[in-house]
């Protein structure tokens, strides 16, 4: 049974599909004239983006700086973590509690710290006297600020069967020196001179104590060794974009002396690579600071730069030859140029949303809008400065000029007299032009490689069940690996591999997991402490931990001598006049704030310290312990926070470390879901969707398999995984759907022909610069490799695999284009019959 499509629908689809053609060909219009305008003033572009370069450039030599405080780059922006921290500081300030172990809750302070362990099977309670030694010449430094010290045992061993948990051994021993500051900048210089002499210190004492190892760590150590990053990348990156330098030029390059292009690919290189200099100019002109995140931007920006120059090669390879140079350069801008600039606008999109007040990362929103400036400048600079070279490279073409010597080709009767190295040499390629390619620029080897065995292959009948298998295996594996996705709170994750910190946190989690940091509980209204039920209440939430408390000490101390306080004023009394006033007690009057009214004292905050019992996941441990004690507080009669230094970087880090991919996403989807009826054809945007989707969440699960955590740099790569999908994907896929051969399979063959050379280029480029990422022994700029190593492969497998097979199974279908076809040789037939009646003597002719 038909049923017949209404009228009023056939006549808004047709307007639509109208509409979308309209705005196709004035972009395409408007991007022609844009190359237009290029090609006749090659030199005003070629030039203003060169002095932008030299001006930003010496802006950045001049004013460059690096952020110092690691908290502000990589903590939560805005966490009920920071706000505790203030409160529990305006209780107990700082100053004020200089004089035993657990004062320093606020802020990790100025300090030094240092772990001594023995050797294999030794007991460190055994070498006092080295300890001592060492904790004398620590005591001794020169400007030494007064300081107090705690310690803790670590790999304990304790008397078996012991009533009284006797230690029998232990293995390690932690001594920290705190330093008094009080957040003058005068002493806040000579404490971190003092901690860079402690470390110098513990280097040398290891030379005289080789029966000890020592391990240090300073308060500046962790934004030193993540700055450390950055050192030791440098000379890796000049390398990479040798690399990428050297992989564009032979990937540009041709037997055709003429038509091959490999200085055009070198060039393409250096101007992604002044974009930079000119963007990170601009970043450090509005007062930017440098960290070592920001060493993903040189590889992000090339991945999206080189794919745009190869585009614009390939395109000045599709237009005909017989044209002037000008005119071919405006056909290529039309041609590449509406795909690249759909691509970059996405990328600002995307990193916009991450640069928004919504990403509470400091780091993350840091490298967002940075990633906005490079973005743009890349763009300006590919159509400005590259197409400039484009011009003076077709034109070097149109007068057949030699592509690397710039010297004239000489005639073929010439190169008949000549040996053979230098016909190969000056050849132009046309007697190497088989019989059906005649299109000299066929001869380009990866398109030929394309075109004459991989599209063949890939399309065949029988390749398409192992694909599909693949796909099913890929789809498995990242389902499994986001499943079990963790969040990267770890700090050691951002610094350098082989750094004093990771080797003093590794030892730290091996040897003093099993009890958590020290936990200030404050009580920060009026309790009545005399009364049972709060007693009790207080006894509830204190449970499972051990507890440093002056209520305990307090409660033992009347049990002890039998004394009975029922109300406020005895309670009170006898802990001013009594329990304080012993000197085993005195140090709790730091933890306790009273207040006067008239004749009567009253307590108005307090607080206690509570220690955990943890295994080795301590850091997940404290996480959970801290997201189910703040509930209690709302709940319960007693007012109360917790706080610790770490939790500043701990406080709901997961959820503010995906938000921003969340929102980035989310922006790409709805700008996507909104062009559908805008762009040339709607499954194009259908199918980008799903690809970039499947993509997505391949390298998310991967990556996590491969131990990846979510941290901002994994977070950042996964953005930027995003637009590299679309990057290439988008080209490959509105080919396709705007194809008019008579099948699908035909249709994905000239897509790949068309756009699989750039692309192939470009994922080969980045794939070879990734490479020296290997060899920095950094913890940060191995996770960089891990991601873009990823991205880089699924959304290859993706172009290359999984599209060409599953776009011949699935629409848009191609039948509506075989009819057309049909029906204009038909129409073409019967005119041909027409005029053979006419003109019979004509045909005999003939």
């Amino acid at each position: 049974m038909c049923f017949p499509r209404r009228p009023g629908a056939a006549a808004s689809w047709s307007w639509w599909r109208m509409l979308r053609q309209v705005i196709h060909r004035g972009l395409q219009s408007s991007c022609y004239k844009l190359g237009l305008f290029v090609s006749r003033h090659p030199v005003f572009f070629l030039t203003v983006p060169a002095v932008l370069t030299i001006i930003f450039g010496f802006s950045l030599l001049n004013r460059f700086q690096s952020e110092r405080d690691l908290e502000t780059l990589v903590a939560p922006s805005h966490s009920l973590a920071k706000i505790e921290r203030s409160l529990a500081g305006s209780l107990f300030p700082l100053e004020q509690s200089k004089s035993r172990l657990y004062s320093d809750l606020h802020t990790p302070g100025r300090y030094g710290r240092v772990i001594l362990l023995s050797k294999p099977g030794g007991n460190i309670l055994h070498q006092a006297d080295g300890i001592l030694q060492i904790h004398r010449a620590v005591l001794e430094m020169k400007d030494g600020r007064s300081s107090f010290i705690g310690h803790q045992l670590g790999g304990v061993m304790e008397v078996p069967n012991s009533k009284d948990q006797r230690v029998k051994s232990a293995r390690a021993i932690q001594i920290t020196y705190y330093l008094q500051t009080y957040g003058s900048v005068a002493q806040g210089l000579i404490g971190e001179k003092w901690e860079s002499e402690f470390c110098k210190l513990m280097r040398r004492l290891q030379l005289d104590h080789q029966d000890l190892q020592l391990y240090s760590l300073a308060s500046f150590s962790l934004w030193k060794d993540f700055h450390k990053s950055s050192l030791l990348a440098r000379g890796k990156i000049l390398v990479s974009l040798m690399l990428i330098l050297l992989t564009a030029t032979l990937s540009s390059s041709m037997k055709d002396c003429l038509r091959g292009k490999p200085f055009l690919g070198l060039l393409g290189v250096f101007t992604i690579c002044i974009s930079s200099v000119t963007a990170a100019g601009i970043f450090f002109i509005t007062d930017g600071k440098y960290n070592s995140t920001l060493l993903g931007i040189p590889f992000f920006v090339m991945g999206h730069g080189t794919k745009g120059v190869f585009e614009l090669l390939s395109g000045w390879r599709r237009t005909r030859e017989n044209l002037p140079f000008k005119d071919r350069v405006a056909d290529t801008y039309s041609d590449v140029m509406v795909s690249y600039t759909m691509t970059s606008s996405l990328y600002f999109i995307a990193f916009g949303m991450g640069a928004s007040p919504f990403t509470n990362i400091e780091a993350v929103k840091v490298f967002c809008q940075n990633m906005c400036v490079s973005i743009l400048l890349n763009y300006f600079y590919i159509f400005s400065f590259f197409g400039s070279c484009l011009v003076f490279a077709g034109q070097l073409e149109q007068n057949r000029y030699h592509s690397i010597f710039c010297c004239k080709i000489p005639s073929a009767e010439y190169l008949e007299r000549k040996p053979m190295w230098f016909q190969t040499m000056m050849s132009d390629g046309h007697h190497h032009t088989s019989h059906h390619e005649t299109d000299p620029y066929q001869n380009h080897f990866i398109q030929h490689f394309l075109r004459e065995h991989y599209n063949e292959w890939i399309t065949n009948i029988y390749v398409k069940p192992f694909v599909v298998i693949l796909y099913l295996i890929y789809a498995s594996f990242s389902f499994m690996g986001c499943l079990q996705i963790s969040d990267g709170a770890n700090i050691i994750n951002l610094l350098a591999s082989e750094s004093p910190s990771v080797s003093y946190a590794l030892i730290q989690q091996k040897y003093f997991s099993n009890y958590s940091p020290v936990i200030g509980f404050y009580i920060y209204e009026p309790l009545d402490y005399w009364n049972g039920t709060v007693q009790e209440d207080l006894k509830t939430l204190s449970h499972g931990f051990n507890t440093v408390s002056w209520i305990e000490q307090y409660y033992q101390y009347l049990r002890v001598g039998n004394i009975s306080t029922t109300n406020k004023s005895d309670f009170i009394s006898i802990l001013q006049s009594s329990f304080l006033k012993k000197s085993e007690f005195q140090h709790f009057k730091n933890d306790i704030i009273f207040s006067k009214a008239g004749d009567e004292n009253n307590i108005i905050a307090s607080r206690m310290y509570l220690v955990a019992r943890t295994s080795e996941n301590t850091q997940r441990e404290v996480v959970e312990l801290l997201e189910k004690l703040r509930p209690l507080s709302l709940i319960q009669s007693i007012k109360f926070i917790v706080f610790n230094p770490t939790f500043v970087f701990m406080d709901h880090y997961g959820l503010s470390i995906t938000m921003p991919v969340l929102i980035s996403g989310f922006g790409i989807l709805l700008v996507l879901i909104l062009t559908f009826f805008l762009v040339i054809h709607p499954l194009g945007n259908f199918w980008l969707i799903l690809s970039v989707i499947s993509i997505e969440l391949g390298v998310l699960g991967l990556m996590t398999l491969w131990n990846v955590d979510m941290d901002c740099i994994s977070i950042l790569c996964l953005i930027y995984t995003l637009n590299f999908a679309i990057d290439h994907c988008a080209p490959l896929l509105y080919t396709f759907v705007l194809a008019t051969e008579h099948t699908r399979t035909q249709c994905i063959k000239n897509s790949l022909q068309e756009h699989g050379t750039a692309i192939l280029q470009n994922v080969t480029s980045f794939l070879i610069g990734l490479v020296p990422l290997l060899f920095v022994p950094s913890n940060l700029t191995f996770t960089l490799f891990k991601c873009l190593l990823l991205t880089s492969s699924c959304t290859l497998l993706h172009c290359f695999v999984i599209l060409p097979v599953f776009l011949t199974f699935f629409p848009p279908s191609k039948k509506h284009h075989k009819k057309k076809k049909r029906a204009k040789r038909k129409e073409r037939e019967e005119i041909e019959c027409i005029e053979i009646q006419e003109n019979p003597d004509h045909v005999t002719a003939v």
